[in-house]
């Protein structure tokens, strides 16, 4: 936790880089360059964030900072297990303690940020102002101990993004910089990118090299156990097929190797086993079989472990993911060892799907979450634009960090830059979780951060609403199609766009809430200074544009819409060319050449009936909260769900709605909920009541890659439909939630049974 939050910091200290008062210690006085000295040795991990600090204060100074022994900042590298660290002012200095090595390099960046360098400086093209002074109070003091033990990332899915990019496939200097956006986002371990266009981490000269100098340890994913990446690694021909149970010797062969490779090193090992790639373990076929052979396999790598890497194997960090099918296994009864973390995971859109049960809570080994702001795979990819909602990020973590899960949180991303602002809302959860404002409110300081406050608090209200209406729905998603289908009755699985959920006047009001924040950036780009330019496309003007350009791609004219495919080309070829062409390759305008991308590629229009009468509300609007003694209350959810103030439930809780109905007759009651999965092996349901009448009970529980559920996470709600009777006039209307993980976003009485709302219309 911080002794004082950092998002107070900024308001602080931009006072005092203005006036200098009596009781300020001054570490640049707007001459000499900054200077520090570190006590002893600085281990590798301080001396890259030393080049780092010292390009930075070149940034905000015009000069680097240099060591000197009578220094305005002292640095003191700690001993200890975790990274944390301090930073005060002392006998007329700014010292920086870290806890361990890593907390020394983190709090040195710290003092880059207090100067107003953003992480994104080089990922995101964001150059600082230049500062005339620098200073801190005299009482000044700032703790940091990290709220989850390892954060980080998981490189996935670089096919069309990073891996293009990359000028050494995958190689050390491309690590480089993802290791110096760690060290700025505080984070301390990588799960390499392991698709079949990128080679094995461990097979390029200098990588593991590269991670130990900047203090960054190795896991692996799901699907690659102790180190191995099974893509580029295993082959076939000379070892046979990946297959426990009929070649044992070869694959505990296989795992030895890379065990006896990085003995010595500080690592994070992925236990249990899956296929090559993101498939079923091979060789098992029943329950028995499938549980009997992970259960040998876990068994046996932990020999393996023993004898090959670490004799006290219980002190080696460990993970077991149950992702997919591994967790029927898991809950069938396979035997994990206390001291290994259980990670748990999200559904590939954001909601998780289990989280632990108080016994699972207390092991020793603590929890983890595996979490995607991408995914490639069923119902349809999400590769192109990263927009999940902050909204859920924030309430899926929180819920995750409350059930004990504070060991490991790894975020798939296919590509840092494009994902920037929810990894950093991500990191900065993990970081310290209890200094977290709310979502918006981070979003909006984000901004300002990035483009400074007159333009940060200008442009915010956008791109809130960039963040609803891509909640509803995902550019991606725009096509109304998916992936991998039956080959048979779909090329290459693959549907093709042919209609839309959405009424013509939902489409037509989509376009012009659209033009509405397109216009509202493009107007405001022009106060963005010409050095920030670069940066404001990439972060802003791109995804903006670009999501109102599919939109409307896929829902306007045929002229409409090729003008729309043109621009966003245009949008694309200009996002490479950023920064004299830094990011070449980086950005596609197709991700996996999906059918949704293509020219000409566009959706009918129906001809919906004109609705009739209905009442709507968003699930904010309650009149009142009624919840059973002792229990925690209704939690208003910023920027989640179409409404973007979703209220999560807690169980036995009840929200309170009174409205008028405009006539008598039979309706239909629609509730339109998160797509939230039951928090533990329970049920997911929850209660509707009008007036006196009986209670109905729900369930949103799914089974996994059920069509309901695939339209559940396309849509980003959950709906259900009952068949209700009125009378004209006033009544109330009572949601409870029967168990936990409820989190409802809006309701609609419609009295136009065969008319569907796409949209919920709530004024």
């Amino acid at each position: 936790m911080s002794r004082m939050k950092p998002y107070l910091l900024f308001s602080l200290l931009a006072v005092n880089f203005v006036k200098v008062d009596a009781a300020d210690v001054e570490w640049y006085d707007g001459s000499h360059a900054v200077t520090y000295q570190v006590e002893g040795k600085p281990s590798p991990v301080v001396q890259m964030a030393l080049r780092l600090f010292e390009g930075d204060m070149l940034l905000v100074t015009g000069q680097k900072a240099q060591e000197a022994k009578k220094a305005a900042i002292r640095i003191v590298q700690g001993k200890g297990t975790d990274d944390g660290f301090r930073l005060s002012v002392k006998n007329g200095q700014v010292v920086v303690e870290g806890h361990n090595a890593r907390g020394t390099a983190y709090g040195l960046l710290e003092l880059s940020r207090l100067s107003g360098v953003s992480p994104w400086v080089w990922w995101g093209d964001v150059r600082p102002h230049s500062r005339n002074r620098l200073t801190l109070p005299d009482t000044f003091l700032l703790e940091h101990t990290p709220s989850v033990q390892y954060r980080g990332i998981f490189i996935n899915d670089e096919d069309w993004s990073l891996r293009q990019w990359s000028k050494d496939g995958m190689g050390p200097q491309t690590y480089r910089k993802l290791f110096e956006l760690m060290l700025r986002l505080r984070g301390n371990i990588i799960w390499p990118a392991m698709h079949d266009c990128s080679p094995g981490f461990f097979t390029v000269k200098g990588n593991k090299e590269m991670a130990d100098s900047f203090g960054i340890l190795i896991g692996t994913s799901h699907c690659e156990p102790l180190l191995r990446n099974n893509v580029a690694e295993w082959d076939k021909k000379e070892r046979g097929d990946y297959n426990y149970i009929t070649n044992r010797r070869q694959v505990q062969q296989y795992w030895t190797e890379r065990l006896k490779q990085v003995k010595g090193s500080e690592e994070f090992f992925t236990i249990g086993m899956r296929g090559i790639h993101d498939g079923s373990m091979e060789g098992v076929k029943t329950k028995e079989e499938k549980l009997n052979g992970l259960q040998q396999v876990i068994d046996d790598q932990r020999e393996l472990i023993r004898k090959y890497y670490r004799k006290d194997v219980e002190h080696v960090p460990q993970v077991f993911i149950p992702y997919k099918e591994v967790l029927e296994i898991y809950e069938s009864g396979l035997r994990v060892p206390d001291d290994v973390t259980l990670m748990w995971c999200d559904d590939n859109y954001g909601y998780l799907t289990r989280l632990p049960d108080a016994e699972q809570q207390q092991r020793q080994g603590g929890g983890g979450i595996y979490y995607h702001l991408s995914y490639w795979g069923r119902p349809h990819d999400h590769l192109w634009l990263t927009t999940t909602q902050p909204g859920l990020v924030y309430t899926e973590m929180r819920a995750a960090y409350d059930h004990n899960c504070r060991k490991l949180w790894i975020a798939n991303v296919h590509d840092p830059k494009v994902a920037a602002y929810q990894l950093e809302l991500f990191m900065d959860m993990a970081w310290d979780i209890e200094a977290l404002p709310s979502p918006g409110h981070h979003l909006h300081r984000w901004l300002g951060t990035q483009f400074g406050s007159e333009v940060g608090n200008a442009i915010y209200p956008a791109m809130r609403e960039l963040y609803r209406l891509n909640g509803i729905r995902r550019p991606e998603f725009m096509g109304f199609t998916q992936v991998e289908l039956d080959k048979k009755k779909y090329p290459n699985g693959k549907s093709v766009p042919t209609k839309t959920e959405f009424s013509r006047k939902e489409a037509f009001q989509r376009m012009n809430d659209f033009a509405r924040i397109e216009a509202t950036v493009d107007v405001y780009s022009q106060m963005v200074p010409a050095y920030l330019r670069d940066a404001y496309f990439a972060h802003v003007l791109y995804p903006v544009h670009a999501s109102a350009a599919m939109t409307r791609k896929m829902l306007g004219s045929e002229e409409l819409s090729q003008q729309a495919y043109d621009e966003i080309q245009r949008l694309t070829s200009q996002y490479n060319s950023l920064n004299r062409g830094k990011w070449n390759g980086l950005m596609s305008a197709s991700p996996r050449d999906l059918p949704v991308f293509a020219k000409g590629a566009r959706t009918k229009l129906p001809q919906h009936p004109t609705a009739g009468r209905f009442v709507a509300c968003n699930a904010a609007d309650y009149s009142a909260v009624d919840m059973p003694p002792g229990a925690a209350g209704a939690t208003t959810v910023d920027m989640l769900g179409h409404s973007m103030q979703a209220v999560a439930l807690p169980k036995g809780c009840s929200l309170v709605y009174d409205f008028t109905s405009p006539a008598d007759g039979d309706a239909l009651l629609r509730m339109a909920m998160i797509p939230t999965q039951p928090s533990d092996r329970g049920d997911l349901r929850y209660e509707m009541q009008i007036d006196d009448e009986p209670a109905m009970t729900v369930s949103l529980k799914e089974p996994y890659r059920s069509e309901r559920w695939k339209q559940n996470v396309l849509r980003g709600q959950a709906l259900r439909s009952v068949p209700v009777r009125l009378t004209k006039g006033n009544h109330r209307l009572r949601i409870k939630a029967v168990d936990d993980h409820v989190i409802a976003d809006q309701w609609m009485i419609d009295f136009c049974k065969d008319r569907e709302f796409y949209v919920i219309p709530v004024k």
